[in-house]
């Protein structure tokens, strides 16, 4: 306890980010550190799984101490630890299930596990103090595209998944292909803007009606096939124009069947997470249609949609409230489902 508070720390190390959050009474931000592995990453176009686990194992003792330190608190404050145990890369959570459980050992502090796509969904209630279940979740990543019905904290029911890649994964393809680089998501939101997104026509992919599920990969091969026709045909593609319409065709897609399930399950309220939820586009085609279908959309700020450890103690200290505790035997989960 730090001045009569209940004092959850959250580590997330799933992929390239070793982060430490600490949050007070579930809500309240008192320190939410973020060690970036971008720069290292970049060079290669992608994660490279080995580096990333080496880094967090450098990173993760400097990083804890710091938010320790953002906070004003000191281990012994510390009431409750959460970690991230999946889904992700099996090396980079291995390395913040250990830390948890030797702090959680060390110093007799309950400990409990997180899924990452949980921490997500919670991000919006640090931002959002008043929120509270029941609401469609729309979690837009790298690894994961999902629209959830969500009737508890920490309880999803999936109501549409990626079939194949996520929408975060194609923009990264697309993104190097072209020449923009990684991380891709940001690099086209940026170049879009400068772009028509009515220049080139690419495909919706709905698949059948009133499916909530998602297919990237053959748009994403449409646009790579442009993209060759182009340069064999000897002409420039314009970049911008390129980004901006390849996103529209990706967040248009998403934003109907997010709005869409949020008319079927009479919810009014659509809750946004996720690394792809910083989309600039996204954002304001979910404003649009959910101002003309009397839905609220509800947001995170731009720190909080990506991976961090404060939605990791948020996502901890409710499922600490309904006793669900992990033990000595907590192990990394790779393919966690939702």
């Amino acid at each position: 306890m730090h001045q009569n508070k209940h004092i959850t720390l959250g580590i997330e190390s799933s992929c390239d980010e070793t982060a430490v959050g600490i949050v007070a009474d579930g809500r309240e931000v008192l320190a939410n550190v973020i060690s970036s592995q971008i720069d290292i990453h970049t060079k290669f176009g992608g994660v490279v799984p080995e580096i990333a686990s080496r880094r967090h194992l450098e990173n993760i003792n400097g990083v804890i101490e710091q938010a320790l330190g953002e906070a004003g608190i000191t281990i012994d404050d510390v009431d409750l630890i959460g970690v991230t145990y999946g889904p992700g890369l099996v090396g980079a959570l291995l390395v913040g299930v250990a830390t948890a459980k030797a702090m959680a050992w060390a110093r007799d502090i309950p400990l409990v596990g997180v899924n990452h796509m949980h921490g997500h969904i919670a991000s919006n209630y640090l931002e959002y103090k008043n929120l509270e279940p029941p609401f469609i979740g729309l979690v837009v990543s790298g690894g994961h595209t999902n629209i959830v019905k969500v009737d508890d904290y920490n309880e999803c029911k999936i109501l549409g998944a990626t079939r194949d890649d996520a929408a975060g994964e194609a923009m990264d393809k697309v993104a190097r292909v072209v020449g923009l680089g990684y991380p891709g998501g940001p690099k086209i939101d940026k170049a879009a803007r400068e772009g028509d997104r009515t220049a080139i026509e690419f495909k919706r992919v709905y698949l059948k009606d009133g499916s909530y599920d998602f297919s990237f990969s053959g748009l994403k091969t449409q646009v790579l096939n442009y993209i060759n026709s182009e340069r064999q045909a000897g002409r420039t593609i314009n970049v911008p124009n390129l980004a901006a319409s390849f996103q529209e065709s990706v967040m248009e897609v998403i934003a109907d069947k997010a709005i869409s399930a949020a008319v079927k399950y009479r919810n009014n309220k659509i809750v946004v997470a996720g690394g792809v939820a910083a989309n600039s586009r996204l954002r304001q085609l979910l404003e649009t249609k959910g101002e003309a279908a009397g839905i609220e959309i509800i947001k995170p700020a731009q720190i909080l949609c990506t991976d961090n450890g404060a939605m990791i103690a948020c996502s901890a200290y409710y499922k600490m409230k309904k006793g669900e505790f992990a033990d000595m035997s907590l192990d990394a989960c790779p393919e966690l489902e939702f």
